[in-house]
């Protein structure tokens, strides 16, 4: 695993297409923001992963996309 530290406002590229952008840092949280393509799947790990991706429009994907 590759730990980092990082200031608010900087960035982190993963590959060619996801940037991970760090938000806001206050008290014991951290506010991230992930730019990714629609077709990678971005969920925090408490949450698991659809079979199959939610249609988009659907309620479903609504939540994914949050």
């Amino acid at each position: 695993m590759l730990v980092l530290s990082r200031k608010e406002s900087q960035r982190i590229r993963l590959g060619d297409s996801i940037v991970v952008t760090i938000v806001k840092i206050g008290g014991d949280k951290v506010r991230v923001g992930i730019d990714a393509p629609d077709n990678v799947l971005v969920l925090r790990d408490e949450l698991e992963a659809w079979e199959t991706p939610p249609t988009p429009g659907s309620p479903d994907a609504a939540i994914a996309a949050a």
